[in-house]
């Protein structure tokens, strides 16, 4: 069996933020496809579903990162991890509540349907907090250096945020 990646974190994230892409797309598919008498309101399911993976994405990259947080805080700052920790919870937060909606929309008649539409609007909610999420991780790695901490011998500087070695992004760190 393969040994796990280390550092997993990295490895988790991109699944639940594929699907915060993915999901505006497929609540409308599923919404239209059931509206237009396609595909039974059953078919919804396959919409819950997949909402769930991405909050269950979500719960394991939280965890993930949490387990990692000490060893980048050798590297980086304390401020940008903790931005990015809030908008990942944030982002928890939100895809739990879109899942509560999307349940919802399994519901028969006139109920189901406007869950349904608000499942639509809630998935482009999430999609924005990951986003943000998203944003503040990729900062952290190529901004601040965090994946220096995986780098043997690298030597970061937690107080100013700095990465570790900005020439190894074969660069120089400019802020414009």
């Amino acid at each position: 069996m393969p040994a796990l990646p280390d550092p997993l974190h990295p490895a988790i994230v991109h699944l639940p933020i594929a699907l915060a892409v993915l999901m505006p797309l497929v609540a409308v598919a599923g919404a239209a496809a059931i509206r237009l008498g396609f595909v039974p309101a059953r078919a919804w399911l396959a919409v819950v579903a997949l909402q769930l993976a991405l909050v269950l994405g979500g719960w394991a990259a939280l965890e993930t990162g949490e387990e990692q947080e000490d060893r980048v805080e050798r590297v980086v700052a304390e401020r940008p991890i903790e931005a990015h920790e809030e908008r990942a919870e944030r982002f928890e937060w939100v895809a739990g509540v879109a899942l509560l909606v999307m349940a919802a929309g399994g519901l028969r008649g006139a109920a189901g349907g406007v869950a349904r539409g608000a499942s639509v609007a809630a998935a482009l909610v999430v999609l924005a907090a990951g986003v943000q999420v998203g944003h503040t991780g990729g900062e952290l790695v190529y901004r601040h250096g965090a994946a220096n901490a995986y780098v043997q011998g690298a030597a970061g500087s937690a107080a100013s945020g700095a990465p570790a070695r900005p020439e190894a992004y074969g660069h120089e760190d400019h802020d414009d």
